[in-house]
């Protein structure tokens, strides 16, 4: 059971580094915020400039996606490995039981449905000329209006009702526990929709700072994860709502 638990924390580790590694790549090849965009992804450097051909939007997904598996899979891997100790327990009893790779894969389509979402979100977001090339917010305005809703989100009934059920594994497989692969795949795919709805206003902050800024990428990972691991996550999610909130009120009184 340990060399199992130690084969699953291994792979997730592995393929978040690997998404994280691609990120730098990625945020390397723009050779800075506004410059070198129109060679990686020619839609996304001059909004309003360049049609956006299939391929483009392609690579915005991409590029999202990849970000998705790099910020989430860490705060999933409590639950993964929950997940993984009980099919091995389960075939030790020749019962039935899932690889979790299935569980895993549920959990993220969601969140590769959530890239799609922004993908087609951001190139609205260009064409209005609302973020510059290198994918941050050009106006004060719409970047107040993004801080404060994400801050004020924090505090909402549906953000403390969805993290419950993610800070609990335990209490999540117990209400929400399905049989065979494809049950496996129904509970990858609650557990994901649970975790977008306590994490989609804390994404929406990209818009804001960039969405290759890798360091507000990496804060935004961490805060995550703090939220999710920590005995004192949900109030330092509350605290940073306050920060965001105060942060967009600040950005509106000084807009133009």
């Amino acid at each position: 059971m340990r060399r199992d638990r130690a084969v699953a924390a291994a792979a997730l580790l592995s393929l978040a580094a690997v998404a994280w590694v691609s990120l730098l790549r990625m945020r390397a090849g723009m050779g800075g915020p506004a410059a070198g965009m129109d060679a990686a992804m020619p839609g996304v450097s001059m909004p309003g400039m360049h049609p956006w051909a299939a391929l483009d939007l392609l690579l915005l997904f991409l590029m999202w996606a990849t970000m998705m598996v790099a910020m989430m899979l860490p705060s999933a891997a409590p639950m993964i490995l929950l997940v993984a100790t009980i099919h091995r327990r389960r075939r030790e009893r020749a019962s039935p039981a899932a690889p979790t790779a299935v569980f895993a894969a549920g959990y993220l389509v969601v969140w590769i449905g959530f890239s799609a979402a922004a993908a087609l979100t951001q190139v609205v977001l260009h064409r209005a000329a609302l973020l510059s090339p290198g994918m941050a917010s050009t106006s004060p305005i719409f970047g107040g209006v993004v801080l404060i809703a994400a801050g004020a989100y924090q505090w909402l009934p549906a953000k403390s009702a969805c993290l419950s059920r993610c800070r609990s594994p335990l209490g999540f497989l117990g209400s929400e526990w399905r049989e065979g692969s494809a049950g496996a795949v129904v509970m990858g795919l609650r557990h994901g929709l649970f975790c977008l709805g306590c994490c989609w206003a804390l994404m929406a902050l990209l818009f804001v700072a960039g969405v290759m800024n890798l360091l507000w990428v990496a804060a935004i990972a961490g805060l995550v994860l703090v939220e999710k691991v920590t005995r004192a996550g949900p109030w330092v999610g509350k605290l940073a709502g306050l920060v965001l909130v105060a942060w967009g009120a600040w950005m509106l009184v000084k807009a133009p």
